[in-house]
């Protein structure tokens, strides 16, 4: 299943009809696997349960997987209507759009099928065109999905809701988190940053400011105690610790919140373990290097796009004489200026053939050629690198 191209909700709801995943699943259990999957802390490592394991997966693909996942299970237990779960998912964004303009507007009109749906999860969980903010917000805008999940669960309850009911909910935990963060004794350049990084990762703008107390007002239920929880615990723990000051803001927020000491402790338990155990596979929540950061994230994507085209690509290659004959004598001594403009220009002639790599055509998109330049070797015949040593 490839969820970057079309066809993979049907065919998710295929396998789920098949082989179902949450049968005789409670909430608590429910919100304990999308935690552990890295759901709620936007740093998605595996699919929920592992219902799918496929290594080739990226990040953004598992995030897909487990958002729709994570809707099926609100879905089933709580719908009362006729509709499908496509249209179901459908009608709450519809919903939820109808009063102002919103994300989904340019794609939401259409008949309701699972391509439509495809559309609109794609539009919740991208994150914008610019290739550094994307890379640098892609954590703290996805850790923000739970929201649609809470919302989704309150429309199926009273099959209506408004944009507001989400507005209210990421305020809520906007307005939580900056004062955890902002009642720290002594707030770091990192603290700060990530105050502004909540706020500008908000999808649903709201006019009004919520204070703290009319924050807490408008958290009622376990998952949305568990979720503004773990958030705040992911936010404390940013700075790779959580110091017994921070601690006891934290248990402070747990008692506010009216959550068993055990639920809090697990919380911030939870968090260090969950970084420590996958460190190899995320970005960790640091003050990075925002151009080391987005090489990072970058290298992930060039990566899969390589793999997926490498058949069109190396035949587009191999009809390229010139710019075979560079590649060539690249891998022996480095190009000049005007050689390395030729490989660069007729790298993105190729890649206007092949439409996946479209990527690199937009603005920016030529600060991930020297990524390609990169994975080139290995689609070069052995001939050109008599060196190499196949992985």
């Amino acid at each position: 299943m490839n969820p970057s191209a079309s066809g993979w909700i049907k065919k998710l709801l295929k396998e789920l009809s098949n082989t179902a995943l949450w049968d005789q699943t409670d909430y608590n259990t429910f919100y304990d696997s999308l935690r552990e999957s890295g759901f709620i802390y936007g740093s998605n490592v595996q699919v929920v349960n592992n219902y799918i394991v496929y290594s080739g997966l990226t990040e953004e693909e598992i995030c897909k997987v487990n958002f729709l996942l994570a809707l099926n299970y609100i879905y089933q237990e709580n719908s009362s209507s006729t509709d499908d779960f496509v249209e179901s998912v459908i009608n709450f964004y519809t919903e939820i759009n109808a009063y102002s303009t919103s994300i989904f507007s340019e794609v939401l009109g259409g008949k309701k099928t699972s391509a439509l749906l495809e559309k609109i999860v794609h539009k919740r969980i991208q994150i914008d065109d610019n290739l550094i903010d994307r890379s640098f917000n892609y954590f703290i805008t996805n850790a923000l999905l739970f929201t649609d999940i809470l919302a989704y669960k309150a429309y199926l309850q009273t099959q209506e809701i408004s944009e507001k009911h989400i507005q209210h909910l990421e305020s809520a935990i906007e307005t939580i988190v900056s004062k955890v963060l902002n009642s720290k004794a002594k707030k770091t350049e990192y603290d700060n940053s990530l105050i502004k990084l909540v706020e500008q990762s908000i999808r649903y703008k709201s006019h009004k400011t919520l204070n703290f107390q009319e924050a807490l007002e408008f958290i009622n239920t376990d998952l949305e105690k568990y979720y503004i929880m773990d958030i705040a615990s992911m936010a404390t723990w940013g700075d790779l610790k959580i110091d017994d000051n921070e601690k006891n803001l934290l248990l402070k927020l747990g008692g506010n919140l009216n959550l068993e000491e055990q639920r809090i402790t697990n919380s911030i338990n939870f968090i260090e373990k969950f970084y420590s155990n996958n460190k190899d596979k995320i970005a960790l929540l640091s003050s990075q290097n925002i151009v080391k950061t987005f090489y990072s994230n970058s290298s992930k994507m060039v990566t899969k796009l390589i793999s997926r085209n490498s058949k069109r690509l190396q035949k587009e290659l191999s009809e390229s004489k010139e710019l075979m004959v560079l590649l060539s004598k690249s891998t022996v001594r480095d190009l000049n200026e005007k050689e390395q403009k030729k490989v660069q220009s007729q790298l993105l002639d190729i890649f206007k053939s092949i439409p996946s790599l479209a990527i690199f055509l937009l603005p920016g998109g030529a600060l991930l050629l020297p990524l390609v330049i990169k994975f080139i070797p290995k689609l070069l015949p052995s001939s050109f690198d008599d060196n190499r040593i196949e992985d």
